[in-house]
């Protein structure tokens, strides 16, 4: 009667059984109870990650390869991959357990309560990368703002940067690239990774959302893009780039939040 009472707690999205209401839905609780304890999760990460440092060596020495469409010609560029942080480097699922709404500030401070928690896999190929010669950018939709208090221009960055740290992966803020921090960085990725192919071939993306991966996927559209994407656009535009996923392209589950839990 016990066990079938704390899982019927655990399903229901309560805290340790304390009566603290539901975070999201439960389809999303699940989602997050599985990120935070399945050893499948573990093991879903843990073989991208080594997929992906298998078909490192292909890559560097195909200088004709970019994991970028429309990226031509980079052949004389030095080797790039394209990361992103929350749910793909680091892990924030202990964060989504009962700290519904969430906001950047509320993540802000619980990563500088903690040592961060790499996702399975981040680091050893961070590190095979990095050997093998290969440039990593670290772009993230956190926030470049100011917080009252704090003497810094850009405190999520660098609150970003000590998190890849903890997670075993030196980096600093030419490497990190943030939502806002100039101009024309918004929301939409597509700018950011402009920005590194301008200098280097791009052999890799990594994430765990589409838009980490296909421009203009957003449900939400943000400069350069100007219309909403809906479930309909964002599984076409899935099905367009099949060529890339698994080869080139390697993305994380996660289930817990993400632009697909706004789409329709």
């Amino acid at each position: 009667m016990l066990r079938k009472f704390l899982l019927l707690c655990l399903l229901a999205g309560v805290v340790a059984c304390s009566g603290t209401p539901a975070r999201h839905s439960p389809d999303q609780d699940l989602g997050i109870l599985w990120v935070n304890y399945a050893a499948e999760f573990r093991a879903v990460s843990l073989q991208v990650y080594s997929h992906a440092e298998l078909d490192l060596p292909g890559f560097i020495a195909d200088t004709s390869w970019s994991a970028l469409p429309g990226q031509e010609d980079a052949g004389h560029l030095p080797p790039a991959v394209i990361i992103d942080v929350d749910e793909t480097a680091v892990s924030n699922a202990r964060y989504q357990i009962g700290r519904y709404p969430h906001s950047d500030r509320k993540l802000y401070d619980w990563s500088n309560e903690q040592p961060a928690d790499p996702v399975p896999g981040f680091r050893q190929f961070a590190d095979a990368a990095l050997e093998a010669g290969v440039t990593l950018f670290f772009v993230t939709n956190k926030p470049c703002l100011t917080i009252e208090g704090v003497d810094d221009a850009c405190p999520y960055e660098a609150a970003t940067i000590a998190e890849l740290r903890e997670a075993g992966v030196e980096t600093d803020r030419e490497h990190v690239l943030m939502a806002g921090e100039r101009p024309e960085w918004t929301k939409e990725k597509l700018t950011r990774r402009e920005f590194v192919a301008r200098t280097h071939r791009v052999i890799m993306l990594i994430g765990d959302d589409l838009t980490d991966f296909i421009p203009c996927t957003r449900p939400s559209p943000a400069a350069p893009c100007t219309a909403p994407a809906g479930r309909d656009a964002r599984e076409r535009l899935t099905y367009e780039h099949a060529d890339y996923w698994g080869r080139g392209w390697y993305i994380l589950p996660n289930p817990m939040h993400g632009s697909w839990t706004v789409a329709r």
